[in-house]
């Protein structure tokens, strides 16, 4: 841990649990002086006082976490960045106010949500409330993507019904017990766009061209709304949604509930770390897609058995942001395309295989990305082709937990490609795929900015 200071928040901690300076220095068997010294920033935290915390108090280091504390960093960044007419702020500022008031920089990027959505809403005059997809994400963000109580039920579920790996073992298993326990009897027809529920007659309707992954995440998606549906409809009344939100939130916390069944928590873990993540191997062990394995990975952040905090995405050619999940501080441009730098759109030009890159954003937090693009048929002849990039990355210093970090020179001194979180918020100069002006600089009216590469 760097040497970090945390007097705001251990004020407000002390406070919230109603006591006086001398009184926590009691707890902690400290000082008081030396608790007023780390209130008033002239002691940094050390671990071992965090540790007494956690000891004394039953506090979550998460409420100390750096990786809150850079998340937020950069979300105040692109706020500062977007908001030029203000005259912008001095990045020391921007630094200060996310490590010692948390809760204020929360406000504000609170503030700043409201007015985005004001501005689509008069953007697109048939938008009665917020981007429905938008308040969705910010849900699952602020849950580091984690959702600890769905993730439990289905494990537990996929407990009582015996272990296997296989999708296509558990298949069958999935159609016993909804007919078994829910007297519902699955048909497949030909056709079928999508999955279809009769509730009255009792029968789930599934299309015949589903492979097995497939055919067992359908299942289990619709075991979620029969057996932890009630838990969903807590989950989506606590986000305070908007109708069209609240919608696709409930539809995103079954797809979890679903990818928490086929990939249990304990299980899939042990995999992921056994197989050093190799996404490949991991998707033809469990028997799903790698997309499937990719997005599973990004959600392993049960607080006593945590994961490699992972970003997932999924693009398409155009530059699509169409899956964005993010258990770490990096952050996606709400509006505008992406970085082209970034190794995502590279993986389109090698279909099947896995692409590597070290990345280093403008905050200096440096990644290994690595991206796969397998495509897939959506019919019979002359049928357009399904093709994603499915992007997974996390910070260096986690890299060597992952096979893909092999052969890669992983030291402070290593290349990295410099990409951003798109043009339009990115205050990278000097950068040769740039689309737009830095963010607050005047641009002569005969300079040229370079237009992005073709993606793909």
């Amino acid at each position: 841990m760097r040497k970090t200071f945390f007097g705001v928040k251990l004020r407000v901690l002390r406070e919230q649990n109603g006591m006086t300076q001398a009184g926590l220095a009691r707890v902690l068997q400290l000082s008081p002086s030396y608790v007023n010294q780390l209130e008033n920033n002239e002691r940094p935290l050390s671990v071992q006082v965090l540790l007494r915390l956690q000891s004394a108090l039953g506090v979550d280091l998460q409420f100390f976490s750096e990786d809150v504390e850079a998340l937020q960093l950069a979300q105040l960044r692109e706020v500062a960045a977007e908001s030029t007419q203000l005259g912008g702020v001095p990045q020391a500022e921007l630094l200060a106010l996310a490590q010692q008031m948390p809760a204020a920089s929360q406000l504000l990027l609170g503030l700043h949500r409201r007015a985005v959505y004001a501005e689509q809403r008069l953007a697109h005059l048939g938008v009665a409330g917020p981007e429905p997809q938008d308040e969705v994400r910010d849900f699952f963000q602020a849950r580091q993507n984690h959702i600890d109580e769905l993730d439990r039920a289905a494990e537990r579920l996929s407990a009582r019904l015996g272990s296997t790996d296989s999708a296509a073992l558990l298949a069958p298993q999935l159609e016993a017990h909804l007919l078994g326990v829910h007297q519902v009897q699955v048909r497949t027809l030909p056709g079928e766009a999508a999955r279809r529920f009769e509730p009255e007659q009792r029968l789930l309707f599934l299309p015949d061209a589903l492979g097995p992954g497939q055919h067992a995440f359908q299942l289990a998606t619709q075991l979620a709304a029969l057996e932890a549906g009630g838990m969903i409809d807590r989950l989506v009344a606590s986000g305070g949604f908007s109708a069209e939100a609240a919608r696709l939130a409930g539809t995103g916390l079954a797809s979890y509930f679903a990818g928490a069944l086929l990939l249990p928590y304990g299980r899939f873990l042990a995999a992921a770390q056994q197989l050093r993540h190799d996404v490949v191997l991991l998707a033809r062990r469990f028997g799903v897609s790698v997309e499937t394995v990719c997005h599973r990975l990004s959600t392993l952040q049960r607080r006593e058995a945590r994961g490699v905090p992972f970003v997932f995405v999924r693009v398409d050619r155009a530059g699509h942001i169409s899956k964005r999940q993010s258990a770490t501080s990096f952050t996606f441009p709400r509006c505008g395309g992406s970085c082209p730098l970034w190794n995502v759109y590279d993986a389109f030009a090698q279909p099947g295989r896995v692409v590597t890159q070290i990345a280093q954003m403008p905050d200096g937090r440096r990644y290994l990305w690595f991206a796969h693009c397998e495509p897939r048929t959506t019919g019979g002849h002359g049928s357009p082709m399904r093709q994603f990039s499915i992007g997974l990355g996390c910070e260096l210093r986690h890299a060597t937990q992952l096979v893909y970090s092999q052969g890669l020179d992983l030291g402070d001194a290593a290349p990295a490609t410099p990409i951003g979180p798109g043009c339009r918020s990115c205050a990278r100069e000097g950068c040769p795929q740039r689309a737009f002006p830095v963010p607050g600089r005047r641009v002569d009216v005969h300079e040229h900015v370079a237009p992005h590469r073709a993606l793909g």
